[in-house]
């Protein structure tokens, strides 16, 4: 077992919910409503707002998952600055692939009517193929629904050939999931190579890569050959997750009139965030760190 994932497992849900703060935006649709009108009045940051409700089973809590995300589409209307993110193990996977569909088709209706954007997002690989049948499906009918994909799975190159003929938003990320090596490559700097690749990749096809990465090097890689390329600006964008400190380079993509969007997740239950919260820091025990420093100003 990996140690890191061992270590945070064992880390009680009160010390995990001392390192959510920077992270998560708080409690109830509000929290994170509020989160993306504050970023976007004082940076001029986009968001991406999210419901923590992962591996729900029951029909009932997964028709009380769509009933928010029904609500979070009325609160966040009116604002272009925002979208918002789901994921199919919270709306009904687990039981059918039927009934996922009709779950996500209400919510991206329901957004549509308000010009708002739904991304899909990708959980790990054994949901792949089911994930991006119903993408295409929904899709057909709506556009302003968009997927999300992994440049450490072996699979994404053909996956952006297979993608849609209609142009989508794509945002290429490398995935926080620890995938097997039968599937997907295991070092950091391949797959970040891989990420940058696929860019061009996805713009070579018609679509809109949403470029979801933390790595100031890798941004700029990204920057300096899009720009070199002719690649209009507004034909992409940055993505990063709330609380990683990166102000700097995401006001260094705002000031060259690019959307930077931030990831911007609250929770209904708290439990979900302890789980969002502790997979995020077995991915990437740095985020205790920085945690520690924004405490005691160290």
């Amino acid at each position: 077992m990996d140690l890191k994932r061992t270590v945070v497992d064992l880390m009680p849900g009160p010390l995990v919910r001392v390192f959510a703060a920077p992270y998560i935006a708080g409690k109830g649709i509000s929290s994170g409503v509020a989160k993306a009108d504050d970023l976007h009045a004082r940076l001029g940051l986009y968001s991406t707002v999210d419901l923590l409700a992962e591996e729900v089973f029951s029909r009932e809590d997964v028709e009380a998952t769509v009933q928010v995300y029904l609500r979070m589409i009325e609160a966040l209307k009116d604002r272009p600055y925002a979208s918002i993110s789901l994921k199919p193990t919270s709306l009904g996977i687990n039981e059918s692939e039927a009934y996922c569909q009709d779950n996500l088709r209400r919510i991206v209706e329901a957004a549509a009517a308000h010009g708002l954007h739904i991304t899909l997002d990708m959980e790990d690989h054994h949901f792949t193929d089911v994930t991006l049948r119903m993408f295409k499906a929904i899709r057909n009918d709506f556009d302003n629904f968009g997927i999300v994909l992994q440049s450490r799975l072996f699979r994404t190159g053909d996956d952006i050939k297979n993608l849609h003929t209609k142009r989508c938003k794509v945002r290429i990320c490398i995935g926080i999931y620890n995938e097997p090596p039968d599937v997907s490559l295991q070092e950091k700097d391949k797959m970040k190579d891989k990420l940058f690749h696929q860019v061009q990749q996805l713009l070579d096809h018609g679509h809109y890569p949403e470029i979801a990465t933390h790595d100031e090097p890798l941004v700029r890689r990204c920057m300096a050959y899009l720009d070199q390329q002719g690649v209009a600006r507004d034909a992409y964008e940055f993505q990063m997750l709330l609380g990683v400190p990166r102000n700097e380079l995401q006001q260094e993509v705002v000031k060259r009139g690019q959307i930077m969007r931030l990831y911007v997740p609250f929770a209904e239950d708290w439990k979900y965030a302890v789980h969002y919260l502790k997979r995020r820091l077995a991915h990437s025990p740095s985020m205790a760190l920085m945690v520690m420093k924004n405490m005691f100003g160290s």
